[in-house]
């Protein structure tokens, strides 16, 4: 089977999102959800990993350390969030998961608004500065 293009496994994820929004509902937290999305990604045959931990580097040297939702099949990371609004911090977080990984594209999921909220999100890439 060949690699599915990036649009295609985005709007697979989003479908499965929405069946559980619709399915849970709001007022539940973060890891609910995401175990719930976990669950139709495994029954939808699609490879995941959860807590995914990601290092940024500086000059070689690792300056800080995140964890990100989860990064599937190696090309797409989630952000999950339970709130009743996605904020501009929210995108931002996901921009700097995938800078700090090389993965160019990734999804901001919002489980706790009364209709599922997502946003897709790209890597920014950086000039190289003075080192």
């Amino acid at each position: 089977m060949g690699e599915t293009p990036s649009y295609d496994l985005a709007g697979q994820i989003i479908g499965l999102a929405m069946k559980v929004h619709s399915t849970l509902g709001g007022g539940f937290l973060e890891s609910v959800y995401q175990n719930a999305l976990a669950f139709e990604l495994t029954r939808a045959g699609m490879a995941f990993q959860t807590s995914v931990p990601l290092k940024v580097k500086y000059e070689g040297a690792i300056v800080g350390e995140f964890e990100a939702d989860m990064l599937i099949a190696n090309t797409l990371i989630i952000e999950n969030k339970a709130v009743q609004t996605l904020a501009v911090a929210h995108e931002v977080q996901l921009v700097n998961y995938l800078t700090a990984t090389g993965i160019n594209e990734g999804l901001l999921l919002n489980f706790g608004a009364e209709k599922l909220q997502f946003k897709k999100k790209f890597r920014t890439y950086r000039a190289a500065g003075p080192n």
